[in-house]
């Protein structure tokens, strides 16, 4: 048995040495009909072959939570614009100096979102707090789409609490990098945003979305559906900052017009603290409060 499972790890090893060679003599990987299958780029990359790809893309994410014991997430959306206070002042500085009226009204911009950065942080902290002293089963592991801005604060928030961090990033026409606070081995890209959505629900056991763009409300408005729809099981979806998601998001109308029923506004709750959100999934699932020794993270 022994011998067999040498033999296959030598086979596999020898296929990928020979794409490692080619790429190292800088030379281009041509058709060969000798290949092995799993080892041909540019048969994994056909047309025909989507559907394998579709499976390595669910699968590669998959095993590597399970043997790192990820199977509870949080997971936080939010806008991947949103900067720290710091960096905040600093553009303000800049724009200051600069004299510009455009790069001013920007940095105002800036400092007035950048306390979503900061909540976002101390909320992560919250999480990886409570989790520190369960063991992998019970714990909550804070899940972002690991990139920047809200993205970066909630990796960051729990990193700072020695806590392994999630980043399920998405490949780009303008390369987003996956932020430092991510742990290296689940730090993950996909190609398929269909299956990146997937994995943001697969360990879920609450949601918060922080103020952002299409992308935040495309996530969004997946889970809530598939919440309605009983695709998935009932988790805490919070609104994070009441005041942006009141202006932009009207359910009152929707009701008027009888597309969805009063009671399915209970699918979700608005709140504007970090406490007030952590609370709404402690107070789901029965968890003991748990408090932080620091409440700012900025000077911890």
């Amino acid at each position: 048995m022994d011998q067999t499972e040498n033999l296959d790890e030598s086979r596999l090893a020898d296929a990928w040495a020979e794409l490692q060679n080619h790429a190292a003599n800088g030379e281009p990987l041509r058709a060969d009909a000798y290949r092995h299958a799993f080892a041909d780029p540019e048969f994994l990359l056909r047309r025909e072959t989507r559907g394998i790809r579709f499976q390595l893309e669910m699968l590669k994410p998959d095993l590597a939570q399970m043997v790192q014991g990820i199977a509870n997430t949080v997971v936080v959306f939010g806008s991947a614009r949103f900067v720290s206070p710091d960096e905040a002042q600093s553009c303000m500085q800049e724009a200051q100096l600069r004299g510009d009226p455009d790069a001013l009204a920007l940095a105002q911009r800036k400092q007035r979102n950048a306390h979503y950065y900061d909540q976002a942080r101390l909320f992560a902290r919250m999480v990886a707090t409570h989790s520190a002293q369960l063991p992998s089963a019970e714990k909550l592991f804070i899940a972002t789409g690991g990139g920047p801005g809200i993205m970066e604060a909630a990796n960051r928030g729990a990193h700072e609490m020695g806590a392994l961090t999630v980043g399920l990033n998405i490949a780009l026409p303008h390369e987003q990098r996956p932020n430092p606070y991510i742990t290296p081995s689940l730090s993950f890209k996909f190609h398929y945003f269909a299956l990146r959505k997937m994995h943001f629900m697969m360990r879920a056991k609450a949601l918060v979305a922080f103020p952002g763009g299409f992308g935040t409300l495309d996530e969004l408005f997946e889970v809530i559906t598939l919440v309605q729809t009983r695709k998935a099981k009932p988790v805490p979806i919070v609104l994070f900052g009441s005041e942006y998601w009141r202006r932009l998001f009207n359910p009152d109308v929707m009701i008027e017009e009888g597309v969805i029923s009063e009671q399915e506004l209970a699918l979700f709750t608005y709140v504007d603290e970090p406490q007030a959100a952590w609370d709404v999934i402690r107070n789901f699932y029965g968890l003991p409060l748990v408090g932080l020794t620091c409440q700012h993270p900025v000077s911890c």
